[in-house]
């Protein structure tokens, strides 16, 4: 059997843009910071309607997919029967997609939305608190997941039925390259793609460290500080090695799964415990507006009154998704072999906003109720002390909230060590330059991506600021827009060429 080989000048590329990333922010941090929020208003200005109309496209696209001929198709060599158990492969996906991003966002996005709505609509009027509980399900709905879906379908085709033996963002365009390997314009793409998956962790773990950090100082009363964060990052990164170490199966498998249990139970708790029935009302409610608006929400450009909600908000978790969605690909093309494309399609989309829109239906309605009912002033707090302050604060309104700050703070953490796991896992994939499906990156190559994913997260928060965390994903996506439409030509015109 051939021996895996390392890919030296991706490898090298890779580690480079790290250093040439994060050196300079480091040593110049306000003045990467203002260079930063500036280039993402300049892309978020000119060419956000590009993330819309990708959005748009991406979603028709994989339904036309599924629900045609091609669906059928299966994922395999033969006739295979899927590796991992449904509950399995649900776990892993979901876990490596939302992270611990998820975790930061679900009980305080609508916040934003209450104080600040789209289409117009009143601050903190009885529209507003309806837009506030359904924009959350948008951004973590339907079209998210088409996002990550489309990579993982180009990548898994030709990775399995056609046993290209690199498991890499450029196997997607497999078609153009005419059998050729490792040429430059596939290391190109594979280059372009460490960037995004780079980016794409950076920003998630930037926002779940420091709520991490404010829920560990909330449970030992330590003080919540850069410290903290940069201890977490480094037990993060222990807890992932280790898990790299021990394999897919052993390892990331097992941590998925643990971590829905616990996700189930502590989303169970809240409904239980807090306003059930405002709780089942609000839910109920906000899917009926969702369901009425989605296309409206997906091409809302906002041209006419620019209040900057698109360019601040849907762009943003665009970009942030597209950023992040060749790993996913990569990463669920690994786990579902003997799948077919419907299977995935459907699986991905369904399961994906059922998992998200459970924790914004269940913990974000939670802290919509505090503020309505005057409880507690959500958005004040998210004002004037931080979102990941005002989500302590939100769970220590529930009964045992002790118990309950310390367990959200473990999902969070191991969302953010699978994070870690399965990028590493992935970046270690596109450095290796023969993987023949079934078979793991070396040990060392994975433990090796894992401690360097953890630099651009703290360079972000040594830096600070919302602003900048959004602005480092939105850079980063700009090009794979574009290598998302030639994975969809390319998957379009193999499955005509090899089943007409």
């Amino acid at each position: 059997m051939k021996k895996q080989e390392i890919d030296w000048p991706g490898f090298t590329a890779a580690v480079a843009v790290i250093l040439a990333a994060c050196v300079p922010l480091v040593l110049y941090p306000e003045t990467g910071s203002v260079l930063l929020a500036g280039i993402y208003s300049e892309i978020a200005a000119h060419l956000g309607f590009l993330y819309l109309v990708s959005g748009v496209a991406v979603l028709v696209f994989l339904l036309w997919l599924a629900l045609g001929p091609y669906g059928g198709i299966r994922l395999a060599a033969g006739d295979e029967e899927p590796e991992f158990s449904t509950a399995s492969w649900t776990a892993m996906l979901f876990c490596a997609g939302v992270g611990a991003g998820l975790m930061y966002w679900a009980p305080i996005e609508w916040g934003y939305y209450y104080d600040a709505p789209p289409f117009g609509a009143e601050p903190r009027s009885v529209d507003a608190a309806g837009w506030a509980s359904t924009y959350g399900l948008f951004h973590w709905g339907p079209t998210a997941w088409a996002f990550y879906c489309l990579p993982t379908v180009a990548i898994a085709y030709p990775y399995y039925a056609k046993k290209i033996t690199f498991l890499r963002l450029s196997t997607s365009c497999h078609y153009f390259f005419g059998g050729e390997l490792e040429t430059r314009s596939e290391r190109l793409i594979d280059w372009l793609f460490m960037i995004g998956l780079l980016g794409g962790a950076g920003t998630s773990l930037g926002f779940s460290t420091p709520m991490i950090a404010a829920c560990v100082a909330r449970v030992t009363g330590l003080e919540a500080n850069f410290t903290m964060e940069l201890a977490i990052v480094g037990f993060s990164v222990v807890i992932f090695a280790t898990s790299v170490w021990l394999g897919l199966k052993k390892g990331i498998k097992r941590l998925s799964n643990l971590n829905m249990w616990l996700a189930f139970a502590l989303l169970a708790f809240v409904l239980v415990a807090g306003p059930t029935v405002f709780l089942l009302k609000t839910s109920v409610n906000s899917l009926g507006i969702l369901a009425q608006n989605f296309i409206r929400m997906n091409t809302w450009s906002d041209a006419f009154t620019n209040s900057g909600f698109v360019e601040n908000w849907t762009v943003f978790y665009w970009a942030w998704w597209i950023a992040y969605a060749p790993f996913v690909g990569l990463f669920v093309t690994r786990i579902s072999r003997g799948r077919t494309l419907r299977q995935v399609i459907f699986g991905m989309i369904g399961f994906g906003t059922l998992g998200g829109g459970l924790f914004y239906m269940i913990i974000g309605n939670y802290g919509l109720s505090l503020e309505l009912s005057g409880a507690m002033d959500v958005t004040g707090m998210i004002s004037s002390q931080g979102g990941s302050v005002a989500i302590v604060s939100i769970l220590d309104q529930l009964p045992a909230a002790g118990v309950v700050v310390f367990i959200f703070a473990l999902i969070a953490l191991v969302f953010s060590a699978t994070t870690y796991d399965s990028a590493s896992y992935i970046l270690a994939s596109a450095a290796t330059r023969y993987l023949p499906a079934g078979e793991d990156p070396d040990r060392w190559h994975r433990v090796f991506w894992a401690l360097a994913l953890a630099v651009l997260p703290l360079t972000l928060m040594f830096i600070g600021g919302l602003k900048v965390i959004q602005s480092a994903t939105l850079i980063v996506s700009l090009p794979l827009i574009f290598i998302g439409g030639l994975m969809s030509v390319s998957l379009v015109k193999q499955l005509k060429q090899d089943h007409g």
